[in-house]
């Protein structure tokens, strides 16, 4: 008999909703890191791509339009006050996610990516400033206790890119389109909003397993204007969060 598949949550380090959902995951599920494969999922450059072709495979990613991505700034503002989220706007100066989810895969080699994942969301959420850039990167490792100059070297080694051919690749085989996305047994679930089955189902197949607490819900209410306090040059970066999804049934 074949065996069955671990739970799997595919992540993205650009997306806040990834990064609300990862959280509230780990909140409600403190075995998450134990018992649930983590796959990073990104928008590759023309190298990766390549490789994934040659494997008949593809991002299935696609561009949103401007009108989506203003739907999401509001909502993304609208969701972290909602469950108590601090949020600070980060403006991007290039569009580029490799190396930082490269990093994520040269730390998992150490079995310190969960360290290195809390740092860049710290720095990209908590205090909005870019964590795409190899600078960036090197400072959240090092502050994270990691070396970030070796981590750098590792993320940008052969291995760690045939590593993201792989990971990308079971993206692809599991028809994953956006962030995130949950998968446990045959249920696949899409967006924050579908959380609360994705850790039904986990306490159904752990049942030993204790929630710590319910969803955060400790945030005041939103400005009448939704798009208050969000930086006036990112209502022109379409896709600078999230390419094809708003988190949930966009």
């Amino acid at each position: 008999m074949k065996p069955r598949r671990r739970p799997r949550v595919y992540f993205n380090l650009r997306s806040p909703y990834s990064w609300m959902a990862l959280d509230q995951l780990e909140r409600r599920f403190p075995r998450a890191g134990e018992l649930i494969d983590y796959y990073p999922l990104w928008e590759p450059d023309a190298q990766l791509r390549e490789a994934l072709r040659e494997r008949g495979a593809e991002v299935l990613y696609r561009p949103m339009s401007k009108a989506k991505h203003l739907y999401i700034l509001s909502d993304v503002k609208r969701t972290a006050t909602r469950l108590g989220y601090p949020l600070a706007w980060p403006v991007d100066s290039e569009q580029d996610w490799d190396l930082p989810h490269l990093a994520w895969l040269a730390a998992r080699r150490e079995g310190r990516e969960r360290l290195l994942y809390r740092a860049l969301v710290e720095t990209r959420w908590h205090r909005g400033e870019p964590i795409n850039q190899a600078e960036a990167v090197v400072k959240a490792a090092d502050a994270a206790g990691l070396d970030g100059a070796a981590l750098l070297t590792a993320a940008r080694a052969p291995q760690t890119h045939a590593e993201a051919v792989d990971v990308l690749e079971a993206a692809y085989e599991d028809d994953i389109f956006g962030m995130p996305y949950f998968r446990i047994g045959r249920e696949r679930l899409w967006g924050l909003d579908r959380l609360d089955e994705f850790v039904s189902a986990l306490h159904r197949a752990h049942p030993d397993t204790e929630a710590d607490g319910a969803a955060r819900t400790d945030g005041s209410a939103a400005d009448a204007d939704p798009l208050a306090g969000v930086p006036t040059e990112l209502f022109t970066k379409v896709g600078s969060y999230d390419i094809d999804t708003t988190g949930a049934c966009g």
